[in-house]
């Protein structure tokens, strides 16, 4: 079924009525395999067939499905959201007065400051929206065809930066940290068990979140992680169980009180959820700065940076350290030998011999 290009009053509407139709279809054409609740994922998706009448509805539906698990809808939510209020302050007449140039200035404007990879991600979200529209709209049987193309080299990329980790002693005073860090007990022993796993095993923020309780096994003096990793693809990482038992076994006793728990999640909220990858975001930043840690990058993210780069130090082993992060190009993995000072001391040490 096509629809009109315009068939509400104001242009903020139309963009709105797109944007809910396409987030919807791509909803339906995302890989799955990650989804928790397919249950709420169908309810979403169901409200996404009916009129929205803010940007705040339809934002909070797709944040209700990423919750679900489908996480691939945040490469497409975010860059609309963003252009939706962009596009508003333009004061349009019409939403045939977007083109190229508007959409160019957008992206000029809004990734000035983001990596070239999220630069791309919003040029292909923007892209595919407005293809999706060219083949979608129809009135009197007559298509508008926006042609929306944004080459690629208008894309100017940031100057590459190496990831920020914690250096060794900073790690320490990190974990050291974490222990004494004041927190709520009824979810102390499950945000610090997160965090910990997340240091001592450089597994992904939702990766951590999206564990089911059948994924931890006890083996020994260590417990086993079956990770479900981007792609759909499975990893074991291990971690010895000095470092968790406490905190496992407290919240394991506090979970036991929560009803309706989507899918056995290991870590859930007081009404059986997934706990969303902000709020451990903010707690490894608010206990950075207990530990008086100051980084370029505060986010949960840089603790998986500071483990690999800790092992690759530890090992020289770029394939491990692939295989560990599970990393799908051991060319990602090889950002970590930028911090390998030996092999550098070698090649100071060589051109320092000639004389």
């Amino acid at each position: 079924m096509k629809y009109p290009l315009e068939e509400k009053q104001s242009v903020s509407q139309n963009i709105l009525n797109w944007m809910r139709r396409y987030l919807r279809y791509k909803i339906t054409t995302l890989s799955n395999r990650l989804v928790k609740n397919k249950d709420d994922l169908l309810l979403n998706l169901n409200l996404l067939q009916e009129e929205i009448t803010s940007i705040k509805a339809l934002q909070d539906i797709c944040k209700n499905v990423r919750n679900a698990g489908l996480i691939g809808i945040n490469t497409y939510v975010q860059p609309l959201l963003k252009l939706y209020d962009f596009l508003e302050k333009k004061n349009l007449s019409s939403m045939k007065d977007i083109d190229e140039e508007i959409l160019s200035d957008f992206l000029t404007f809004q990734t000035s400051t983001l990596s070239i990879q999220t630069k791309k991600n919003y040029r292909i979200a923007l892209v595919s929206f407005f293809n999706y529209i060219d083949k979608q709209n129809q009135d009197n049987n007559t298509s508008y065809v926006f042609r929306i193309s944004l080459k690629i080299n208008s894309i100017k990329s940031n100057k590459p930066k190496l990831p920020t980790y914690l250096k060794e002693e900073e790690i320490k005073n990190f974990l050291n940290a974490l222990s004494n860090f004041p927190m709520k007990q009824s979810v102390a022993s499950r945000d610090k068990l997160i965090i910990t796993l997340i240091i001592y095993t450089g597994i992904r923020v939702s990766e951590a979140l999206g564990l089911s309780t059948k994924d931890i096994i006890k083996e020994n003096d260590s417990y086993l992680l079956h990770i479900k990793g981007k792609g759909g693809k499975s990893r074991v990482v291990i971690i010895k169980s000095m470092h968790i038992e406490k905190w496992l076994e407290e919240w394991l006793k506090l979970r036991s009180q929560v009803q309706n728990i989507d899918n056995q999640l290991l870590f859930c909220n007081k009404n059986g959820k997934m706990l969303s990858q902000a709020y451990i975001y903010k707690n490894v930043e608010n206990i950075l700065h207990y530990a008086g840690i100051k980084k370029e990058k505060m986010g949960a993210h840089m603790l998986r940076h500071s483990f690999a780069t800790l092992l690759y130090k530890k090992h020289k082993d770029l394939i491990l350290v692939q295989e560990v992060l599970g990393h799908a190009d051991l060319n990602t993995s090889r950002i970590y030998t930028h911090f390998d000072k030996d092999q550098l001391t070698k090649v100071a040490n060589l051109i320092g011999n000639l004389k």
